[in-house]
């Protein structure tokens, strides 16, 4: 792998992109949101096997091995200094942050419940971007922003008993670390090929994922079954490695409020997926919450 040099440094793609590879952008994208929708289901799986340390450090480890061989195999080049700080913030929110805050919230809460809180990750997406861009949104989008976020909120208390829980406190926080990690992945995609932002990420979270996992495999015990391990790999390889790639590849092509709008989806097919993968039961509040946060969401797309 050589340095990149500013010689060198591919150019930003442009905003508005040809018909054929928006079509592929948006084939992408969904395909991403599938992989995602699958991420909380596998990640339960997971935790029937290992200790939620060990799962997120082991899912870390197992991901960047198989970006970092590919990176090889691709002769790529190491990311601009520039680019390091945007790095940092996709590795901190996407790889650490997320899984980190969404399996502990899995251990004491259901899929479904965790689906419909993190169905908001649109809309703080969007939010995030615009502050990031320095857009300024209308009064629309706010309001529909802000009607989301308590459908949300509202949906949570009454869930939790008329209080939010620890749960709850790590899927909201997971919101705001992973929706910045979206952006800025988002728009590093636009400079550099979306597979190598989220490859490059993974890397530079291997020398602390390797000890930490270690650490968290000498003290958390250790089951392992189909599920677990199936569970594992499928968070590691689907979700972490191969969902981001083609996720990143796909809001490059078409942005991050197109791509945003298929991520309107991913709720309701993680409700599907927790009752046939996992037998859940949820009330009838769930499906209706995530339709209202996804109306929510089209309002500020077309604000």
């Amino acid at each position: 792998m050589r340095a990149q040099s500013s010689a060198t440094t591919a150019k930003p793609i442009a905003v508005t992109a040809p018909r054929d590879t928006r079509g592929l952008g948006t084939a992408q994208a969904a395909l991403g949101v599938v992989a995602f929708s699958l991420t909380f289901p596998s990640t339960a799986w997971g935790l029937e096997s290992f200790g939620p340390w060990s799962l997120v450090a082991l899912r870390e480890v197992l991901a960047a091995l198989v970006a970092g061989g590919c990176l090889l195999a691709a002769g790529a080049r190491l990311p601009a200094r520039r680019h390091l700080a945007g790095l940092a913030v996709v590795a901190v929110g996407v790889v650490l942050g997320f899984p980190m805050l969404t399996t502990l919230a899995l251990q004491t809460s259901t899929t479904a419940h965790a689906a419909v809180v993190v169905g908001l990750l649109p809309l703080t997406t969007a939010v995030f971007s615009a502050l990031r861009t320095g857009a300024r949104p209308s009064r629309r989008f706010w309001l529909a922003a802000v009607a989301g976020a308590a459908a949300v909120l509202g949906f949570t208390v009454a869930q939790s008993g008329g209080a939010l829980s620890a749960a709850d406190g790590c899927l909201f926080g997971a919101l705001l670390v992973c929706a910045a990690g979206y952006t800025e992945g988002g728009r590093l995609a636009r400079v550099m090929p979306g597979w190598q932002v989220i490859g490059w990420a993974l890397v530079l979270c291997l020398p602390l994922a390797v000890p930490a996992g270690a650490l968290a495999l000498a003290h958390e015990p250790v089951h392992l079954s189909f599920h677990g391990v199936a569970g594992l790999v499928w968070v590691a390889i689907g979700s972490t490695f191969l969902g981001l790639l083609v996720w990143y590849r796909g809001m490059a092509a078409i942005g991050i409020p197109r791509a945003s709008q298929l991520q309107l989806a991913q709720p309701l097919l993680t409700l599907v997926w927790s009752a046939l993968l996992l037998g859940e039961h949820f009330t009838v509040a769930a499906p209706l919450t995530a339709v209202a946060v996804l109306v929510c969401i089209a309002v500020t797309q077309r604000s």
